[in-house]
Formats: structure tokens, C-alpha cells, sequence
């Protein structure tokens, strides 16, 4: 069950994707980068597994089992409107839920309170309690698991007016890039021991973490 808040933001990414995810996969590959990198980054072992945060239309999902066909996958998304796309995409080979992403119980959700690797990919940019979404899936890793998270940066490398143009774009769709991230992961982290590694990609365009938690 959501409580009012996460009924208010689903109902908000609802009405925002209603009809956006049917062309989200085909338009958003031409400016979400550094999915692909995630995806590979990710390799998981043979029988782990492997759930993403905020899944959308599932199309990471959808690839990720594809190129790791002996690890399990799992995906929850607050949005009804999302959760129709990547049911159609993916069947029965992917186990999905609606929740929230600050506030959910894999156990509960997916007979599993633990996972090998977790990953948010252009998520915590449209989530707005997005630190309580970084504990929340650091406190759903598995000894030895990681977290990986890919987003917008601050574009220090790209020209003024492309910066201008992108934020304004990505405002439509209530997207705030989150250039605070590798503070918050460090916090995250520091809560499950954990250690972290980021970079930034393509001139700032994008910027990628991973959380490892101890064996």
C-alpha cells in the first residue's frame, strides 16, 4: 500500500506518462547515457540476483536479462501507467511490483529481502525524496552486493546554452538533475559499511556510482 504522499507523486508520474511511455523507449535513447554502462558494469554471477529501482518501461530490465541470463530480475516502479509497458516487454521472465522506491519491502514485494545488485538508472532524478530512496536500496544489498546508480549531472564540460536547453526540457517532465549524488552515496553507504566509487561521463553529461557493500 502507498500512503498520501507516494499516492500523490504516482498519481503525478502517471498522468505525466500516460501517454509519454509508449514513445519513452524510442526518445529517451537519445539522451538517457550511460544506461548500456550500467548495465554492463552490473555482471552479476551466476545464479544472483538482481533488482532495479524504479524499473519504468522496463527496457533496462528487458536487456540486463537478456545479456545475464542465469541471474533472476526483479523491478518495482510507483507508477501504474510504467508497470503496463514493462509488463507487456518482459512477461513472466521478470518479477515486477508497484511501490515505492523510499519505502518498500523486498520480502514482502518479492520473497526476497536481499539482492546481489541493485540499480537506479536515471531514477533518483524524478524521485523526490531521492537520499531516502539511495538508504533504501542500500539497505536491500546483500553481503558482498552493490548498488549502481546512473543520472544527470551538472553538464560542466557541455556550452551554457545547452545546459539551459536541457534543464528546461527535462523541467516538463519534473526531472531535477541531483548534483549532490556522491555526497549521498557516501552517507548511504557509510550506513551498511559500505564503500563507493564515482565518475562523471561524457563531460558531466551524465555521473555513475556504485556502493559495494562488504563480503
Amino acid at each position: 500500500m502507498l500512503d498520501t504522499v507516494s499516492r500523490s507523486h504516482a498519481a503525478l508520474m502517471d498522468e505525466t506518462y500516460r501517454h509519454q511511455r509508449l514513445i519513452y523507449d524510442v526518445t529517451r535513447k537519445y539522451y538517457l547515457f550511460g544506461r548500456d554502462q550500467l548495465i554492463a558494469g552490473l555482471a552479476p554471477g551466476q545464479g544472483t540476483h538482481v533488482l532495479e529501482v524504479a524499473c519504468g518501461t522496463g527496457r533496462n530490465l528487458h536487456l540486463a536479462a537478456r545479456k545475464y541470463p542465469h541471474s533472476a530480475f526483479y523491478g518495482l516502479d510507483i507508477s501504474d501507467e510504467m508497470l503496463s509497458s514493462a509488463r507487456a516487454k518482459l512477461g513472466d521472465h521478470v518479477q515486477l511490483a508497484r511501490a515505492d522506491a523510499c519505502h518498500f519491502d523486498g520480502g514482502q514485494l518479492f520473497r526476497r529481502a536481499q539482492f546481489d545488485r541493485v540499480f537506479i538508472s536515471y531514477g533518483l532524478s524524478m524521485i523526490p525524496d531521492w537520499q531516502a530512496a539511495l538508504h533504501m536500496a542500500c539497505a536491500h544489498l546483500a553481503p558482498g552486493g552493490q548498488l549502481h546508480v546512473v543520472d544527470f549531472s551538472d553538464l560542466h564540460g557541455w556550452p551554457k546554452w545547452c545546459r539551459r536547453g536541457l534543464n528546461r526540457w527535462l523541467g516538463r517532465f519534473h526531472v531535477t538533475p541531483r548534483l549532490e549524488l556522491e555526497a549521498a552515496l557516501n552517507r548511504a553507504a557509510a550506513g551498511i559499511g559500505g564503500s563507493v566509487q564515482h565518475r562523471q561521463l561524457y563531460r558531466g553529461y551524465a555521473q555513475y556510482g556504485v556502493v559495494q557493500r562488504p563480503g
